[in-house]
């Protein structure tokens, strides 16, 4: 895929009309090509597996069950195709759903919420962070687990500042260094000495980049 090239994504969502609604979100923008809409998870990974298209945006709760079909589709195409990207959409800001789909790691994937949609930009920025095998997790859901995990005590979590707090929470969104200075209004070299501090209390030496870091996000989310 060339850098101006649309992006090719499949849609598996199970009502109609949301469905091709977001067909032609994506279709009007001109950055989209949407070479396949399906209505279920069955539907969506034997298609992605035919057409190998960039990304896939699914719906959590899908046929035949309506429990978590699209997580478990989304766990399966990032396994079985790492270059496809994996988009989910629901309506539920509850971080169980969440847990679920990043329970084995975060790259390649998004966890948006439908409300979303109508920001075509940011529909946009996620297939584009996926699909360079980043992760990015809607704000609201961030929210959620966090304040699960202020109900919660762990070894190594209670030690952070305030301020190391809101820096964690700015990574967890997927942010860089230079997005959280901006976020936070601070300089480049101060949230390098949080980041590090942060990774340093958080106990994972044995780890480095940007694995040690969604490590990190992951300890904190999931306390």
């Amino acid at each position: 895929m060339s850098a101006d090239a649309p992006l090719r994504v499949v849609i598996a969502e199970d009502h109609y009309i949301v469905r091709e609604g977001i067909r032609r979100l994506l279709e009007d923008s001109g950055d989209v090509v949407v070479v396949d809409a399906v209505g279920t998870a069955d539907e969506l990974r034997k298609q992605v597996a035919a057409l190998k298209p960039d990304a896939v945006i699914t719906d959590i709760r899908m046929p035949p069950g309506h429990h978590m079909e699209g997580i478990e589709a989304a766990h399966a195409i990032r396994a079985e195709h790492p270059a496809v990207g994996v988009v989910v959409l629901s309506q539920y800001a509850h971080e169980s759903y969440a847990f679920a789909l990043l329970e084995h790691g975060t790259a390649g994937l998004a966890y948006l919420l439908k409300d979303l949609v109508g920001e075509l930009d940011q529909l946009l920025h996620a297939l584009r962070e996926v699909c360079a095998g980043r992760s990015m997790i809607d704000s609201q859901v961030v929210d959620a687990l966090v304040q699960r995990r202020a109900r919660r005590e762990q070894s190594g979590l209670e030690d952070l500042t305030a301020r190391e707090r809101d820096v964690m929470h700015e990574m967890a969104q997927g942010k860089s260094n230079a997005g959280i200075a901006e976020a936070l209004v601070l300089s480049s070299s101060a949230v390098e000495k949080h980041v590090s501090s942060i990774l340093a209390k958080l106990g994972r030496p044995d780890e480095s980049g940007v694995d040690r870091r969604v490590a990190a996000v992951l300890k904190f989310l999931q306390g």
